[in-house]
């Protein structure tokens, strides 16, 4: 599989505006990601489907990953939702976005949706919006982990100093000999659902 090698400078100055936003995203905090948001929704991927769009120097690949909608938090998601993304694959052609988050079939998420149809990633925070659900063996909870598979395990420390390191440091720094839990699917909507009524009053 080769990458897309862009022949038209339009094209080539999209992806470099693109890359630098992307690498440049400041971490939202839990507060941030909740305010932001337009839609919450936990969610199944069923289906992953990338296309050639637009005509001449603005012609892209764009991905439309859609998920089963199993629980909506906030906004009107619908049975199901579909995330529109720069970036894909069509045929032997790859378009990249830096930091983009990449889904497939069977993936399970939290997603905080902002600007979806407009917004190069429709996420709050790029890959700061996607929070992955991951079954644990031994309790049979979802465990919350962040987009690149780390444990959430303290909301108060998402968007603090480093959105990654924060989300799997957690309460853990307190204490270096006690590994901090993690977040649960539950408790983490409980979470947004709280702070949505907060934000109301």
């Amino acid at each position: 599989m080769k990458s897309l090698r862009p022949v038209l400078l339009a094209l080539s100055t999209l992806l470099a505006v693109v890359t630098t936003r992307a690498t440049t995203v400041i971490p939202p905090s839990f507060d941030e990601l909740v305010g932001q948001a337009e839609v919450i929704f936990e969610g199944t991927v069923t289906d992953v489907k990338s296309q050639w769009v637009g005509e001449g120097g603005q012609r892209h690949i764009v991905s439309f990953v859609t998920l089963k909608v199993e629980d909506a938090i906030k906004g009107t998601p619908g049975a199901t939702y579909t995330v529109r993304m720069l970036g894909g694959t069509v045929g032997d052609e790859t378009m990249k976005v830096s930091d983009s988050p990449e889904f497939k079939v069977g993936d399970r998420d939290i997603l905080f949706v902002e600007h979806n149809g407009t917004q190069f990633i429709p996420l709050v925070g790029i890959m700061h919006g996607r929070f992955r659900l991951e079954r644990d063996r031994a309790t049979g909870k979802d465990l919350v982990k962040t987009n690149k598979g780390q444990a959430v395990t303290d909301l108060d420390a998402l968007g603090k100093d480093d959105h990654e390191g924060a989300a799997s440091r957690g309460n853990a720094t307190q204490n270096p000999n006690i590994a901090a839990a993690a977040v649960d699917a539950g408790s983490f909507k409980s979470a947004i659902r709280a702070r949505l009524a907060a934000n109301t009053q």
